[in-house]
């Protein structure tokens, strides 16, 4: 039987360019990126090539992008790190009560340790409200945390009028873009966030790669101590293979999305099922404002 794979909100499989371009790396570039010698030396230059590629994907400058080891790593780094670095300003974080568990658990272990969390509700389509929001908002909030789109109903959040209140009131503004780097146009000045998570599998990317932007100004405490890898945000010797495969992919998605016709597809297929079931299927989350939106 042929199999048909319908999860790639969970994972998609690597895009053929990003297992080329990885390649070079699993033989001839095998230095140190931190080296001055002649073997560290083009291994430095392949990770900044990769870090340009996402930067411009999302626009931003190079040096506000931090390597991680996926979407958990840099959801807790922002969160952990803003909260450890910022709790002398107030220990309040506004977050959804529809995120992933990689932004749910850190706040709930934040809570252990001094942190007040408001769980904002969501709308019937699972869209948060401004209002919710606004009536979140206290003298001690330092950050607010909201996803992109949610993983489970591909709706999407309104981030930039969210990115709006956060600006007025002075806090910070982090979204998990996880689901949406790679399926829609994401710039964060448009999206007026501050911090913005991306994992490398969900965009054709390897496991274990992922990055988080951080706005220059934005203060974090490491989670890993050590050397001064990723701008002193992440202590350890660079994964330089990973990373060129989540640039390659950032490169191609640049150059496609909003021209593959997803959100066609997407409507033919909730039409088709309608015709074939009627009222008897339902359509879980936003009727227009989901993934994928061109």
């Amino acid at each position: 039987m042929e199999k048909i794979y319908l999860d790639y909100n969970a994972s998609t499989p690597m895009a053929p360019e990003v297992v080329e371009a990885m390649k070079p790396l699993l033989d001839d570039f095998y230095g140190n990126p931190s080296a001055l010698h002649w073997a560290g030396r083009p291994v430095k230059e392949l990770l900044h090539s990769a870090r340009k590629q996402v930067a411009e994907l999302i626009g931003c400058s190079p040096r506000e992008i931090i390597f991680t080891s996926g979407g958990s790593e840099a959801n807790n780094l922002a969160l952990k790190g803003f909260y450890f670095k910022n709790r002398h300003k107030g220990n309040h974080i506004i977050t959804s009560k529809i995120e992933h568990p990689a932004i749910i658990n850190p706040c709930k272990f934040l809570e252990q340790i001094g942190a007040k969390v408001t769980y904002v509700d969501v709308d019937r389509t699972g869209k948060v409200t401004l209002e919710e929001i606004e009536k979140a908002i206290t003298k001690g909030t330092i950050l607010i945390s909201i996803m992109h789109s949610n993983n489970e109903t591909g709706t999407l959040q309104p981030i930039q009028a969210i990115g709006d209140i956060a600006k007025e009131h002075g806090i910070a503004f982090h979204t998990d873009a996880s689901q949406s780097v790679g399926k829609v146009l994401v710039n964060v000045d448009d999206l007026k966030v501050d911090m913005l998570t991306i994992a490398g599998h969900k965009l054709y990317a390897p496991k274990g790669i992922g990055a988080l932007f951080m706005r220059e100004g934005i203060q974090l405490e490491p989670l890993i101590h050590g050397a001064g890898h990723e701008f002193g945000l992440r202590a350890g010797t660079e994964n330089t293979l990973l990373a060129v495969g989540l640039g390659m992919a950032c490169q191609i998605a640049k150059q496609e999305v909003g021209t593959l016709g997803l959100k066609e597809l997407t409507d033919y297929f909730w039409q088709q099922l309608q015709d074939a079931f009627g009222d008897q299927v339902v359509l879980n989350g936003h009727p227009e404002e989901r993934l994928p939106k061109e």
